[in-house]
């Protein structure tokens, strides 16, 4: 019988046993703790609610800092717009790898576009980033709408142009990014697409006919 090896003092099989492949997976669970555990972009994070929450606030207690309808009516104006263009441009690209916008063609008609970016697991936005996201573009339209029967059972009606602003800007970003994530952006990416290779079309057969009688006149020439 085989014994042991002088010099490992192990059996064979044991040699092979220690020898076998183990596929160890580091990767996906650094990256899948990553997702879990770390918010990556804290400013966007932060600025993502700051505006917004800080309308919501300034309409409620308003009235206990100023007594100008004008300058609390502005204030909060002036933070709606802010967050409807960090929410539009900035937190939604960096937070969850969404856009939306508007481009016009050559002709002047109006496009709208939704577009999921497709980014490595690695620098993908985390749980905790998306989760935050989706909660304040959901939560806070649902406060405004509130708002809305508020002013106008306790017939406040000079702030329902305020809140009907609000509502708007507010359910406008939600309403994109609804969009872009179900998936809308790869009809309308085609929609686009196709018009502008329609368009393009009439070009091409105006230089090939432009380029047709160049040819034909120096041929005719000679």
């Amino acid at each position: 019988l085989p014994g042991p090896s002088p010099l490992t003092g192990s059996s064979p099989q044991a040699l092979v046993d220690d020898t076998e492949d183990v596929s160890l997976d580091f990767g996906s669970e650094e990256e899948l703790a990553l997702r879990k555990a770390k918010i990556r972009h804290p400013l966007a994070t932060f600025f993502h609610l700051f505006f917004r929450v800080s309308a919501i606030i300034t309409y409620l207690f308003c009235d206990w800092f100023s007594n100008s309808f004008v300058a609390c009516f502005v204030t909060i104006l002036l933070l709606l717009s802010f967050d409807f263009w960090s929410v539009k441009n900035v937190t939604g690209r960096l937070l969850v790898g969404l856009r939306w916008w508007n481009q016009i063609d050559e002709d002047g008609k109006s496009h709208w576009v939704f577009e999921a970016k497709r980014v490595p697991t690695i620098a993908a936005s985390t749980e905790a980033e998306a989760r935050i996201f989706w909660l304040g573009l959901i939560i806070c339209p649902v406060i405004w709408t509130v708002f809305f029967f508020s002013t106008l059972f306790s017939l406040k009606l000079k702030w329902l142009a305020l809140v009907i602003a609000g509502i708007s800007l507010q359910t406008a970003n939600l309403y994109g990014y609804i969009h872009c994530k179900l998936g809308g952006q790869k009809s309308i990416s085609r929609v686009t697409s196709r018009f502008f290779v329609t368009a393009d079309v009439p070009k091409r057969q105006a230089r090939i006919s432009n380029d047709h009688t160049e040819e034909h006149g120096k041929t005719g020439t000679r």
